[in-house]
C-alpha cells in the first residue's frame, strides 16, 4: 500500500443460520440471521508490488466520431428567412405558442440532413398557427384531442410540402405513414377532415414562402426612395 493512500468504506449484507432451542419444548431449530459487516478497501493502482493478474488494463482509445450529416444551404436559408426562433437543444423537436419558439435537437442527432429539416419544417408550420401569423384554431384542449389531431395533419402535410418545394428527396417511412393514419383515426367521423387539413398546411406554406420573399426585398438595395413594399396578402385561417 502507497504511504498516504485512503481506502472507501464498503458495507457488505449478508445472511447465516442460528440455532436455538426452545424453552418450552426442549426443540431446536434453525433461523435465518441477516448482518451487516463494513470493510475499508482500496483500488489496485492504490498499492505497488501486485502479481501481474491485478494489473490495470491500458484505457482503450475512443473511436474517432463519425461525422454528421451536412446542413443544407438552401434549406437553411429558407428557416432563417422565416425569423422563427428555433433553439437547438435536447431530443425532443416542439414548438410552443408560449414563448413562440421551436426546439430541435441538433442537426448531428438525425440519420440524414433530409430528416432534420423535414422534422424543423413540421415545427415551423406549427409556428404559422400563432395569432400573430395565420392565427389557425381547431380547439385543441388537451393531447390527441380532436384539435391536437387536426393541428398534426396540417403540420405533417405542410411538411411534405415544404419538403417537395426544398427538393429534399425523403424517403418514404412506415413511422410517418403510421403518424397520419394515427390522427385520421381520431377524424374519422369527418370525411372532409384531410382535404381542410391540405388546404391549411398549403396556406401555411404560402405563408413561409411569402417571408423568403419580404426577406428578400428587404436586401435589396432601393433604387427609389418612394418605393412602397407591401406585404403579402394571405386568407384567414378558416
Amino acid at each position: 500500500m502507497r504511504k498516504g493512500e485512503r481506502g472507501s468504506q464498503v458495507v457488505y449484507m449478508g445472511e447465516t443460520t442460528k440455532r436455538q432451542q426452545d424453552e418450552s419444548t426442549g426443540e431446536e431449530s434453525e433461523r435465518g440471521v441477516r448482518f451487516l459487516k463494513t470493510y475499508t478497501v482500496f483500488n489496485v493502482g492504490q498499492i505497488d508490488g501486485l502479481p501481474e493478474a491485478f494489473a490495470i488494463p491500458p484505457a482503450e482509445a475512443p473511436s474517432p466520431a463519425l461525422p454528421g450529416p451536412a446542413p443544407i444551404a438552401h434549406a437553411e436559408a429558407f428557416f432563417a428567412a422565416t425569423g422563427a426562433a428555433i433553439r437547438h437543444a435536447g431530443v425532443q423537436a416542439s414548438y410552443s405558442v408560449s414563448t413562440d419558439a421551436i426546439a430541435m435537437p441538433p442537426l448531428a442527432a438525425f440519420r440524414d440532413a433530409e430528416s432534420y429539416y423535414a422534422t424543423l419544417g413540421h415545427e415551423t408550420v406549427h409556428w404559422t398557427r400563432h395569432p400573430s401569423r395565420l392565427d389557425r384554431s381547431f380547439g385543441r384542449q388537451r393531447w390527441g384531442d380532436e384539435g391536437y389531431a387536426r393541428e398534426e395533419l396540417v403540420a405533417e402535410l405542410g411538411a411534405a410540402f415544404l419538403a417537395a418545394d426544398l427538393g429534399l428527396a425523403l424517403e418514404p417511412r412506415e413511422d410517418h405513414a403510421s403518424y397520419i393514419a394515427s390522427w385520421i383515426e381520431v377524424l374519422k367521423g369527418d370525411k372532409r377532415a384531410i382535404f381542410s387539413a391540405a388546404a391549411h398546411a398549403e396556406r401555411a406554406v404560402k405563408f413561409l414562402h411569402g417571408l423568403q420573399a419580404a426577406e428578400a426585398a428587404d436586401q435589396e438595395p432601393e433604387s427609389d426612395h418612394r418605393a412602397i413594399r407591401t406585404a403579402p396578402a394571405f386568407e384567414a385561417a378558416a
